[in-house]
């Protein structure tokens, strides 16, 4: 099994910044790739942002600029710098991690961006 536990949510002003992390450990094959997912209340869960086991990156249009995901392959970590942020922002923020024998997801951890 594969267990995914984030940390770095919290409660910010708009404009501020927060960093989130996100470890994987258990039974860990072939990572396909590692990001972040959000819900907001009364909303579907979105990608926000992931990166592939080669580097490559993709992002929500709402966060294009203002954010940034990073893996560190080495401690199958994955990381969101948060810079800007917005009150819309705010949401649980899912860790995923994608291998060949499907998604797993983290407990989530809350932001939230006051105005």
């Amino acid at each position: 099994q594969v267990q995914l536990v984030e940390s770095g949510g919290g409660l910010v002003q708009a404009g501020g910044s927060l960093r989130l992390s996100c470890a994987a450990s258990g039974s860990i094959f072939s990572i396909n790739a590692m990001g972040w997912y959000r819900q907001a209340p009364g909303k579907q869960r979105e990608l926000v942002a992931r990166v592939t086991r080669y580097g490559s990156t993709n992002y929500a249009d709402s966060v294009k600029g203002r954010f940034t995901v990073s893996r560190d392959n080495a401690k199958n970590t994955v990381y969101l710098q948060m810079n800007s942020l917005k009150p819309e922002d705010t949401a649980v923020y899912y860790c995923n991690l994608d291998e060949f024998r499907g998604s797993f997801w983290g407990q989530g951890t809350q932001v939230t961006v006051s105005s």
